[in-house]
Formats: C-alpha cells, structure tokens, sequence
C-alpha cells in the first residue's frame, strides 16, 4: 500500500483545514487507518485512527472535539478535519495503514505503511 497525504497549509488560530490521505491498491478498506503527528524536536504522536468499516474511531485528548477522522473506501481516502486550530497543532502530519485494529493504533509501530507527511502551520 503507498500513501499520498495532501492538504496541509499555513493557517490562523481558530482557523480549519482538511487533510486527506490516499491508497494505492485495491485493499484499503481492509486497513485500519491512522494519522500521526511530529512537531520539531518532538516524538511522532498519534492523533486519530479509524477502524476498516468506519464505524469505530479513537481520538488523542489533546484533539478530541476538535478533529474528526473519516474514510471513503470507494475513493481509498482518508480524511481528518481540523476545526479549532491551535498553534501547537503545528506539525507535519502523517497518515498510516495497520492490519491491528483499532483498539491497538495509538502506538506506531503498530504501522506497517506511512505516507510522506503534509505541514500544518497554525498562527497565532
């Protein structure tokens, strides 16, 4: 599976913005999908993940509320939309394919595929 992130930009506090990030290959629906997060100096972070289906997503607390993950297996998408946007959202960006599920997808290195990564830099 390759993965393609796209949307990240230069935004203002308060401000939303829309990642995507997509598959190749004709088994996405069957990866549980995950975005992560590296900020300079920092260690990656999980933000969000969301089962095959779906139907079950998780949330890191600093994002809860704020961050919605969805997916789109007829499109092989992914999508995680930022509402609320605080400067310390400021990182790149990273979405991810596991064959764990969800309950298990906070941790990387439950990761088997990473997309390149897309900035997100919010002003305050």
């Amino acid at each position: 599976v390759q993965l393609q992130a796209s949307g990240g930009g230069l935004v203002q506090a308060g401000d939303s913005l829309r990642l995507s990030c997509t598959a190749s290959g004709r088994t996405f629906s069957s990866y549980t999908m995950g975005w992560f997060r590296q900020a300079p100096g920092k260690e990656r972070e999980f933000v969000a993940a969301i089962s095959w289906s779906g139907r079950t997503t998780t949330y890191a607390d600093s994002v809860k509320g704020r961050f919605t993950i969805s997916r789109d297996n007829a499109k092989n998408t992914v999508y995680l939309l930022m509402n609320s946007l605080k400067p310390e959202d400021t990182a790149v960006y990273y979405c991810a394919a596991t064959t764990d599920s969800v309950r298990d997808s906070k941790s990387s290195s439950k990761y088997d595929y990473w997309g390149q990564g897309t900035q997100v830099t919010v002003s305050s």
